[in-house]
């Protein structure tokens, strides 16, 4: 980087500068400063004396590319103020958007009226408590929140085949897409499909419904009323679109009335990938370079994702 570059030149010229001018011998040490420096130099090496200069740079460049800088929130124990974390929804100014639902014990998961319970991460060993170090449980559906389906998940040969989230295809998880907002209070249809007029040859759709005004992904009880696809919207997309990856905003991509047949219809031919329960508030809608990894389950029909959208 030019920065570095521009930084280091100038860290360079400087010891050169100060090498010259302080290093050289001179007959008179009242004419330059050799003599001090020699007679500090017996207590001081160079290397000291080098860092003199070097740690101010070394500020500069950890405060901006280490992995905690000191804008990722207050970062000064040493004046016995507490550290607390930033938790962002958006990067870079508005580049990155964070499209994933932080798991707390309250996110919804399906399976009860109370999320997923206080005992989902659970430490193992703890610091406070004497150990060494701080060592965690994790204890979580594999479909709650943001998560992924792989065939296996509705179709019982698949998942004695081995169709797991492991054989998922990263290149169908990972590229172009684009974000549509689904004509509210009506859940996804044929016909509603034909009016979002997604163009040929978009592989990854992101569909933004009433769920994320009502805030769905926000509440621990499971919602049957929310928006999804109806069997024949599934089939509709399936037929007429060249869609590998649909994105939605709700824990099914299907709606409740047609929870089971418009998820075979998705994952029958194993070639379209189902990403659930996604937060789609304050994004525009448009075109991103979506980029979604769930853990390497080898043997799991669903997972945890982690969903970013980058501008």
């Amino acid at each position: 980087m030019k920065v570095k570059a521009n930084i280091f030149s100038t860290l360079q010229y400087n010891l050169s500068g100060f090498t010259n001018t302080f290093l050289t011998p001179s007959k008179d040490p009242l004419k330059n400063s050799s003599g001090l420096l020699k007679m500090m130099s017996k207590n001081m090496s160079l290397r000291f004396i080098v860092l003199m200069f070097f740690v101010p740079y070394m500020y500069v460049f950890a405060s901006h590319e280490s992995a905690y800088p000191s804008l990722y929130g207050v970062d000064n124990d040493l004046c016995g103020i507490d550290l607390i974390p930033l938790r962002r929804e958006v990067y870079d100014s508005g580049k990155i958007y964070d499209i994933t639902h932080r798991i707390t014990s309250e996110i919804v998961s399906g399976i009860s009226d109370d999320g997923v319970g206080d005992e989902y991460l659970k430490l193992h060993s703890s610091m406070k408590n004497g150990s060494d170090y701080n060592f965690s449980i994790i204890n979580l559906p594999a479909h709650a929140g943001t998560h992924v389906d792989a065939p296996g998940h509705m179709f019982e040969n698949y998942y004695q085949a081995g169709f797991d989230i492991d054989s998922l295809d990263l290149e169908v998880l990972n590229g172009p897409a684009l974000l549509v907002d689904v004509p509210r209070n009506k859940n996804i249809t044929a016909e509603v499909m034909k009016s979002l007029n997604i163009p040929k040859g978009v592989k990854r759709v992101l569909f933004r419904t009433l769920n994320t005004d009502r805030r769905l992904m926000w509440k621990k009880q499971f919602d049957t009323s929310y928006v999804g696809f109806m069997e024949e919207g599934a089939q509709w997309l399936k037929d007429n679109t060249d869609i590998k990856l649909v994105g939605t905003d709700y824990l099914s991509v299907a709606a409740y009335d047609d929870l089971i047949s418009a998820h075979l219809v998705f994952l029958k031919s194993r070639e379209i990938i189902l990403v659930e329960g996604l937060k789609l508030e304050g994004v525009e809608a448009g075109v991103y370079d979506v980029h979604c990894l769930p853990l390497r389950l080898f043997g799991a029909e669903g997972s945890p994702i982690r969903c970013i959208l980058i501008k």
